[in-house]
């Protein structure tokens, strides 16, 4: 059997081993100028005014909303397919997520539903699903009639577009991951970007405990007051050092997602029934974290056997997402919501199988991919 391809895997060059040495040697493991350099360079890559470096996508999310005041009794509309990260964010401060169902065309929050939300909304979090942008104008729109702010959730999507405007920048603020297997690492870490110079400063101030330091300097850094409640959500010295070079190469590995994505996307258009998440509509251009494949919504093709077949073929995949996040155990017991509510959202997490397209799959991984997918579906439709 050739080598497994597995869903995501980290490409670590030679330039990420020697950052994290120049950090190791240097004896200044955070707090440090390599975390300004990855947070300068991201934000001129994003098009924005600020970049702040913190510990995860989900410590970025909970920063933006804590910063801006949200919290008992305040109403945040979030889609029903997401991460859980994106409903916790809110449910940890006290406020309380408003379940959006998607729209089945392209996986993100459906504006329409949103605009039917009844009673106050003091924030909305788009989600771009997989990587591509939710429609920004119509969510706006609701924003304004609503009262809301509006932040997004960029998990998977630097370098995704939306009116030529890049992901990160099309709201109040984003926060992006660099989890392992996503478009680029830092190991672990996320970053916030914004253009409010007030907000990026009250993120930084969040992110540390909330020290204020106009009582010291890096000459005298045991020197600060206290003057916000704060975090520790940091992002490392190692970690940063890990970022920029994956930063460097993020050209490199987008061409590669790009071309993956294609060859996938035209050998699945052959397969009968089969349902293939776009990669672009109107004014959004995806940046390819995966290809969505939703099998039929009559149950006749069976996830299970086709993972199983893909999995005796050392081809992985994942599920984006396992269930909608309403329906989670949590969240039933606490809000009441039942099956049958979020349909689309409920057909995807019960259809949907995420294949792989990142710049691991090497030279003739798309193909192999494609192949096995097309094998395990005929094979299972019958």
């Amino acid at each position: 059997m050739s080598e497994t391809i597995p869903f995501g895997r980290p490409m670590l060059d030679d330039a990420a081993f020697e950052g994290v040495r120049r950090v190791l040697e240097s004896g200044q493991l955070v707090h440090g100028k390599v975390t300004e350099e990855f947070e300068r360079a991201f934000a001129a890559r994003m098009d924005v005014a600020e970049a702040i470096a913190v510990s995860s996508c989900s410590s970025g999310l909970f920063l933006i909303i804590f910063a801006k005041g949200i919290g008992e009794g305040s109403r945040v509309a979030v889609p029903a397919m997401t991460h859980v990260a994106t409903a916790h964010s809110v449910e940890m401060l006290g406020g309380e997520p408003v379940f959006i169902d998607v729209d089945p065309e392209t996986g993100c929050m459906d504006p329409a539903r949103l605009a039917e939300v009844e009673g106050p909304l003091d924030a909305i979090i788009p989600v771009h699903y997989l990587g591509l942008p939710a429609d920004m104008d119509a969510i706006h729109a609701v924003a304004e009639d609503k009262g809301a702010f509006v932040m997004e959730d960029c998990a998977l999507a630097p370098d995704a577009t939306y009116d030529g405007r890049k992901a990160g920048g099309l709201a109040l603020a984003g926060s992006f991951s660099f989890y392992p297997v996503k478009h680029m690492t830092s190991i672990e870490g996320g970053m916030v970007t914004t253009d409010d110079k007030g907000l990026a400063t009250a993120i930084r101030k969040r992110r540390a405990f909330g020290y204020n330091r106009m009582l010291g300097d890096r000459a005298r850094p045991g020197l600060y007051d206290v003057d916000a409640l704060g975090f520790n959500f940091r992002m490392s010295e190692v970690e940063a050092a890990v970022g920029l070079s994956q930063l460097a190469r993020l050209d490199e590995f987008q061409k590669s997602r790009a071309a993956n994505d294609a060859i996938l996307r035209g050998a699945l258009a052959t397969l009968p029934d089969l349902t293939v998440f776009p990669n672009s509509y109107g004014k959004a251009q995806s940046c390819h974290y995966c290809l969505n494949a939703v099998l039929p919504k009559d149950g006749s093709v069976s996830r299970e056997a086709v993972v199983d077949v893909l999995k005796a073929r050392g081809i992985g995949s994942s599920v984006h997402y396992p269930g909608p996040v309403p329906l989670f155990t949590y969240y039933t017991q606490k809000y009441g919501y039942r099956d049958g509510q979020f349909p689309v959202a409920e057909w995807l997490a019960a259809q949907t199988i995420s294949l792989p397209v990142g710049p691991h799959l090497g030279d003739d991984g798309a193909e192999r991919v494609a192949e096995a997918f097309i094998s395990a579906y005929t094979v299972v439709a019958g």
